[in-house]
């Protein structure tokens, strides 16, 4: 189910009204309400993995009473350990055994070895990277005493289930998530009202921005050995807006439905592209993973504690491991090590906190030299979206070459495919001035010109909205 669906569009408001028309009665009820939706919100992906999703969660959730109940810290281990190792098992059969396999292949046959190995052939459990990173960050918690398990089976199961994060996050964590669960909600007008403007906002981010972008990204990159070279640049910066839209967008509507049945999550995106150096981009792009990298992996590894030596190596680490989550290919794995070596002049040169505040806080316009920071970190991210879009790294390679073969001759071609042009250069205008505007915010809807923002946008969704034929959000596939 789509949140930019027909369907998504029926079941949330008949969720909506069954929730508060028994919030007089039992939050238990209304918490049991919240999960069978959420099952049958991933059900209607593929009813198959629903199997998947409540092994997942049962083991995580018996492990957590069996650790806090084990006898002696080697019992305790060995849960942990146990949990652990079938988590990440389950994620790496469906996410990368192919990969491994079609690799090793490879190299075998680069020294004159023929191997045929059998390869899974099921499609990828939609969210599995996402509920299961929610149980793995369950599960060393209470291993590491930072909290107690939870012996309420339908506010655990809740916790890893909950619809708006299922399928794409963001990450939630318990000691944030799972204390709501448990405390009673009270309707609140103005929230759920605020929760509605973040879900138009990021309906027009997917519908609008993200989907519009798709159109001409996809024909440029399927096209890419025939197009010049700013025909190829137009491509990279649709597809940066593409993915920038299309995930944030679902980020937005996630939260703002939380909202809506009176319960906060974390946010995922607070304005990247606006960042001035790439440490404050990561800071900013898809929040939760980042934490949950930090907290679960490159501080157990010794963080900046260390030496420079042991600096490089966590953050290579991290960033190659972030590469890999996103994907079994080896675009992925040059991404994150490309966003590594992005990242290691402002590690030696420790400016790599500088940016912690927004940009121009309290101000209408950058300075000079803000307005060229945050100009470089973009063509920087840009640049390594390339390889994150390609299906190939000798195909972004290959893209890569091209633009700098400095062809400009033919003008821009894909600009006058299935929909308009012109207008969407002028649409993504429009939403820089809007997010700019509101950088300070979770979304433009506020103060004086909150009903010509709300106009503007509504007018957007209905005349440029990609309705017909709703598309995945990207990030699904992770």
């Amino acid at each position: 189910m789509l949140f930019n669906s027909l369907q998504y569009l029926i079941f949330l408001p008949l969720v909506f009204a069954i929730y508060w028309g028994m919030n007089h009665r039992s939050l238990k009820l209304q918490n049991l309400l919240l999960l069978a939706a959420s099952y049958y919100f991933y059900a209607c992906w593929d009813w198959r993995f629903l199997f998947l999703l409540v092994f997942s969660t049962g083991l995580d959730y018996y492990t957590g009473l069996k650790m806090k109940d084990a006898p002696s810290v080697r019992m305790k281990k060995f849960w942990f350990w146990l949990s652990i190792g079938i988590n990440v098992g389950f994620l790496g059969i469906f996410k990368y055994y192919n990969f491994f396999a079609e690799s090793f292949a490879d190299l075998l046959s680069n020294f004159g070895f023929q191997a045929n190995f059998w390869t899974l052939q099921v499609i990828l459990p939609v969210g599995i990277s996402f509920y299961t990173f929610h149980g793995l960050s369950y599960v060393i918690d209470i291993y590491k005493n930072r909290i107690e398990p939870e012996r309420n089976i339908v506010d655990y199961s809740l916790f890893v289930s909950y619809f708006p994060l299922l399928v794409a996050g963001p990450i939630e964590r318990a000691t944030h998530l799972l204390p709501q669960i448990k405390k009673k909600r009270i309707f609140n007008s103005d929230k759920a009202i605020d929760g509605l403007h973040q879900i138009i906002w990021g309906l027009f981010k997917k519908i609008v921005i993200a989907d519009s972008c798709a159109t001409y990204a996809n024909q440029i990159f399927d096209n890419y050995e025939n197009a010049n070279s700013l025909t190829l640049l137009l491509g990279a910066l649709y597809f940066t807006f593409q993915i920038y839209g299309d995930f944030s967008g679902y980020s937005d509507i996630a939260l703002g439905t939380s909202k809506l049945f009176g319960i906060d999550l974390l946010r995922n995106f607070n304005y990247p592209y606006f960042s001035r150096d790439i440490a404050e981009f990561w800071r900013r792009w898809h929040i939760s993973l980042s934490s949950w990298f930090k907290d679960y992996l490159y501080i157990p590894l010794g963080g900046s504690q260390g030496g420079t030596l042991m600096k490089v190596r966590n953050t290579f680490i991290i960033f190659l491991v972030s590469g890999f989550w996103h994907g079994a290919n080896w675009t992925f794995i040059v991404w994150g090590l490309l966003n590594a070596v992005y990242f290691m002049p402002l590690l030696l040169s420790n400016t790599n906190r500088y940016h912690i505040d927004i940009v121009a806080k309290g101000k209408k316009w950058p300075t000079v030299k803000e307005f060229f920071s945050m100009s470089l970190t973009f063509c920087l991210a840009m640049f390594a979206w390339i390889f994150f879009r390609a299906e190939t790294v000798a195909m972004a390679i290959q893209y890569i070459k091209n633009i700098f073969l400095f062809n400009f001759k033919g003008g821009v071609a894909y600009l006058s495919i299935d929909r308009y042009s012109i207008e969407l250069v002028g649409l993504l205008g429009i939403f820089i001035v809007f997010e700019w505007v509101s950088r300070e915010k979770e979304h433009p809807f506020f103060g004086r010109f909150l009903y010509i923002r709300l106009v503007l946008v509504l007018l957007g969704l209905l005349l440029f909205g990609a309705f017909t034929n709703a598309a995945d959000f990207i990030y699904f596939q992770f």
